[in-house]
This record gives structure tokens, C-alpha cells and sequence, in this order.
């Protein structure tokens, strides 16, 4: 059986699934810094790292909230 390798980096979408919410809801916490920022991928593509959605469910989350 092979393994699948997990992703390192999601879409929009994908990341607020992970969260089970609506992107809207997702992408409002996102702005309110309350969630963290996308990386930016050769200049056009944002994504959301995997890790650091991990840590909102872990509780790893400095208590200020992600920067802006």
C-alpha cells in the first residue's frame, strides 16, 4: 500500500475545508488577522501552509493571533 504524501502548502478552499467553514467566513478571519496569512508562491499563487493550520487546532498559537 503506498502512502500518500501529505501537502505542505493549500488553496484557499482546501484551508478553510481543513477548518470546516465557508471560504467567506475562512478568508474574514484571514483579514482579521485571527487566522494566518497565505505564503506567496512565484509572485501570483497564494497558499496557506498546512503547519500552520495544524497549529490553530493544537492550540500552538501565539495568544496575539497571527500578523497582518
Amino acid at each position: 500500500m503506498s502512502r500518500r504524501t501529505p501537502f505542505l502548502a493549500v488553496k484557499e478552499a482546501t484551508a478553510a475545508r481543513m477548518l470546516d467553514m465557508r471560504t467567506n467566513e475562512f478568508r474574514r478571519l484571514v483579514q482579521l488577522g485571527a487566522l494566518p496569512q497565505p505564503i506567496e508562491l512565484a509572485g501570483q499563487v497564494l497558499r496557506w501552509r498546512v503547519s500552520d493550520l495544524e497549529a490553530i487546532l493544537t492550540g500552538a498559537v501565539p495568544e496575539e493571533g497571527f500578523e497582518t
